[in-house]
């Protein structure tokens, strides 16, 4: 059984492979590429299964096919940046002798500039979403290091009160502002509830259904 045999031998020697030290490096940009793949392809399929379904119109087939170029952009670029991050990582590392933390912050920089530098929905939602994540963040760290002094009362409803005023008060009178999805979003709950015709569009469906012309 040649078969059996010969997988068993390759499936040895990568294993084989992977525990090779001075292999590690390399080794772990290229998982790194597989995970970027693995975890996009995860967090945007649903997202844009829902979105799609939602609020974008047209053919089942058209939907089908927004849903999978969403995903695989998302996959993509972020099995990209991983790869690129930690290739430029270990390669700093390699040639300075040792790990600092601005060969992180440059790798990053390269990273987003060289993959999430174009201006499209995928990328505009992937970096807001990390802005708002780092600016807690930064703000945490600013109070760790005494830079800002300890807050005497928990900020988060004074930061919830300001998001909320300021985000609406956007979406009222400057909606052009706002990323096409948010407004989509808001439509729905805040202008698309002001109308109505009878009980079926009132409690059954958002809008009128259309009857096709005989």
């Amino acid at each position: 059984m040649a078969g059996p045999d010969l997988v068993k031998t390759v499936v040895y020697m990568i294993n084989n492979l992977l525990q090779q030290e001075k292999y590690k490096a390399a080794l772990a940009v290229v998982k790194g590429f597989r995970n970027g793949a693995v975890y996009g392809a995860k967090i945007r399929a649903p997202h844009a299964l829902v979105m799609t379904f939602l609020f974008r119109s047209g053919s089942l087939k058209d939907k089908l096919r927004a849903i999978v170029k969403a995903t695989y952009q998302h996959s993509r670029n972020l099995a990209y940046f991983v790869f690129t991050y930690k290739g430029l990582q270990a390669l700093q590392e390699r040639i300075q002798g040792k790990s600092l933390q601005s060969q992180s912050f440059f790798a990053a920089c390269l990273g987003g500039w060289l993959v999430f530098g174009e201006n499209d929905n995928i990328n505009s939602q992937i970096n807001m979403y990390l802005l708002s994540r780092i600016l807690f963040a930064l703000s945490r760290l600013a109070v760790e290091k005494g830079i800002v002094p300890q807050p005497k009362r928990d900020p988060f409803p004074l930061f919830a009160t300001l998001v909320w005023g300021i985000v609406l008060w956007l979406f009222e009178y400057h909606p052009h502002t706002l990323q096409p999805s948010l407004q989509s979003s808001m439509n729905y709950l805040y202008h698309d509830s002001n109308v109505w015709h009878d009980v079926s569009d009132f409690l059954v469906y958002n809008k009128p259904r259309t009857v096709a012309p005989k």
